[in-house]
């Protein structure tokens, strides 16, 4: 008789609770996992009126959710879902302490690169794994996540080939309702990532706070994502990470469905919050450059982030000189 398998019971911690870690935290909780939030900002209104996803296939209402906090308050947990931005992960420090026992996982859902080798030097490479989420979300209210569209997400090891426990984790996407897979190589998958998140996400805020159909409707836009595109690709594969040329078409095409859609990093410059550069772009750009790649269109883009991010920083730093002479 063929062995039954046993699913896993994961006590699991979500740090990070905006649309990305609000979302795929209430997917868990929905059905049924043991699920454990850090709510910092609205902890009481959490506690008050819950969470709620809605969409165009789905529509979901956590009235009771398990908030804190503190991470002292959630404790030790199995598994770990990180979706802080990469910009917070100094937070980490004091933050993952607290959730951790002997064989506690970490998954970061975190954009761009570089996130896995934090975790791994500061708590151990054998607890990291990585989750890329191919997901249109924003945060629209407090305690309201809008899901635009698709959902899927793709896991993998730090380092190592997929283990058990990789297997595992993903099962309890899938019976929570999403679409997940188990990948061989986690760079490999980054890299593609990045094949959509370096143009829309850099050009959405170099263009003037635009979206998605705005970029593809702009001539001279749309052809800078494409040689981006380009770009990116032939970098993942002087990296040693083979993508074909056909990724961004793929990608192209996939944009184009979702409209009028405002990426990530559009709705952080909008709501003043510190934008992501070394991450998705910066560290991306020095990869590509030690391994050989010319890569002048994110070489471009990459220093144009750093001047609006510092023409911003010095704007809000004249604006509170000129606050506090008053």
């Amino acid at each position: 008789m063929r062995a039954r398998y046993v699913l896993p019971n994961f006590r699991v911690a979500i740090v990070g609770a905006g649309a990305i870690g609000g979302y795929y935290g209430a997917k868990l909780a929905n059905a049924g996992r043991d699920v454990h939030f850090l709510m910092r900002g609205d902890l009481r209104e959490r506690r008050r009126v819950g969470l709620r996803i809605r969409g165009k296939s789905e529509d979901i209402r956590l009235a009771k959710l398990n908030c804190y906090n503190t991470t002292a308050a959630i404790g030790a947990c199995d598994l770990v879902l990180i979706a802080v931005k990469a910009t917070a992960n100094h937070d980490l420090l004091h933050l993952i302490p607290p959730l951790l026992h002997e064989r506690t996982m970490l998954l970061t859902l975190q954009n761009g690169l570089g996130n896995e080798e934090f975790l791994a030097e500061n708590f151990g490479a054998d607890r990291v794994l990585g989750g890329l989420c191919f997901v249109c979300l924003n945060r629209v209210a407090p305690g309201v996540i809008e899901h635009y569209d698709v959902g899927r997400v793709i896991l993998g090891e730090f380092d190592n080939y997929p283990l058990p426990r990789t297997h595992d984790v993903a099962w309890e996407f899938k019976r929570s309702g999403v679409v997940c897979s188990v990948a061989e190589n986690l760079a490999l998958e980054r890299w593609r990532k990045l094949v959509w998140n370096i143009p829309f996400n850099g050009l959405s805020v170099t263009g003037g706070g635009l979206d998605t159909a705005a970029i593809l409707g702009d001539e001279a836009l749309r052809a800078t994502a494409l040689a981006l595109m380009d770009e990116v690709i032939a970098a993942a594969n002087e990296c040693g990470y083979p993508l074909p040329t056909a990724v961004a078409l793929e990608q192209m095409k996939r944009t184009e469905k979702l409209g009028g859609y405002k990426p990530s990093t559009l709705i952080d410059f909008q709501a003043d919050r510190p934008l992501e550069i070394e991450a998705i772009w910066g560290e991306p750009l020095r990869r590509a450059t030690a391994a050989g790649a010319k890569m002048p269109q994110l070489d471009r883009l990459y220093n144009s982030l750093r001047q609006v991010e510092a023409a911003r920083a010095d704007q809000e730093s004249t604006s509170a000189t000129s606050s506090a002479a008053r």
